[in-house]
């Protein structure tokens, strides 16, 4: 589901600028990715505090006590959410990064594998969780999350990113969890801005909504 598609959303201009405070950048971290820089986003006070309150608006009134970000972009957008709505942050993981005792859900990507961790005692049998990341491609690492809340007796609401494709690859693989997403990729199509330390940036006006992964160059950055 798309924030934009609601009928309290529709023609938000919130998230338009939300998109836009997105930077695309071309052939990163390797040619034929356009990687969807949200550290932009953030350096962006308003469109990151409309982020924050889209999302907070949306999961108030749905007695979700469990906020858990993936790593490590989750992390930037989880915790304000948490407080905002009176819940809990918990942080998902990569293996070897907790202290403490934790369980462990592997998935697979594109070339090879990966996995979430989480604190054991993290999460209470029947609390009602949400996930949060930044960007959604396929839903492999979603799906991840799923699994390991689930395992520790959670009821997962629903998955919320900023970024994903109308179309997510994999969505089948939620588990048959909702997905919430504010904004799809954008694509470059002339990009003719000066370069910055090195790195090429496409002005706003340089960009598009709604690439495909049919596209020439992939519009994301994760293999998931």
């Amino acid at each position: 589901m798309f924030a934009g598609d609601q009928n309290g959303l529709q023609g938000d201009p919130r998230l338009k600028a939300i998109s836009e405070a997105i930077r695309v950048v071309p052939h990163f971290p390797k040619p034929g990715i356009m990687f969807q820089d949200i550290t932009t986003l953030l350096l962006d006070h308003k469109a990151f505090k409309d982020t924050v309150d889209i999302f907070v608006d949306r999961y108030r009134d749905m007695g979700i006590s469990v906020v858990a970000g993936v790593e490590a972009r989750g992390f930037m957008f989880g915790p304000s959410i948490a407080l905002a709505i009176g819940a809990k942050f918990v942080p998902l993981r990569k293996p070897r990064k907790l202290p403490g005792e934790v369980i462990s859900e592997s998935y697979v990507l594109e070339y090879g594998k990966d996995c979430l961790e989480m604190h054991v005692g993290a999460v209470q049998p029947g609390e009602r969780a949400l996930v949060i990341d930044d960007l959604v491609a396929t839903g492999g690492t979603l799906s991840a999350a799923i699994r390991l809340l689930e395992r520790a007796g959670a009821h997962v609401v629903e998955c919320a990113c900023v970024v994903g494709l109308r179309e997510v690859k994999g969505q089948h693989e939620l588990n048959g969890k909702p997905l919430y997403i504010l904004v799809e990729p954008r694509q470059q199509i002339n990009c003719s801005a000066p370069s910055v330390n090195g790195v090429e940036t496409c002005r706003h006006d340089d960009l598009i909504l709604g690439a495909s992964f049919g596209s020439p160059l992939n519009p994301t950055s994760k293999s998931d």
